[in-house]
């Protein structure tokens, strides 16, 4: 007889819905995010989706702890990826304005 499911520690999850100006810029973030793995994919499961022009973000993690480093990283590199847009987006391919 298996043990009780009770006895496993309990995963935690916690989703994070970040809007975006437009679906395609929703779609980079998640394509630039997508190429780093975590770094314990045994603790930290992720799970990247795009729903129009919103990136949602929706980590399981192992312990509490992890889910708030999980979700730091997380927007620090969506802070990374909304500026670079910014900076070299399409507003960026059209040059200075004259």
């Amino acid at each position: 007889m298996s043990a009780p499911a009770a006895s496993e520690p309990p995963w935690h999850t916690i989703t994070i819905r970040i809007p975006f100006i437009s679906e395609k810029h929703a779609r980079i973030a998640k394509q630039v995010i997508e190429v780093d793995k975590e770094l314990q994919p045994h603790a930290v499961k992720r799970q990247l989706e795009v729903e129009n022009d919103i990136l949602v973000a929706t980590f399981t993690t192992a312990t509490i702890r992890l889910a708030r480093l999980t979700a730091n990283a997380f927007l620090e590199n969506v802070d990374l990826v909304v500026r670079t847009i910014g900076e070299f987006g399409e507003g960026a391919e059209r040059g200075p304005p004259k």
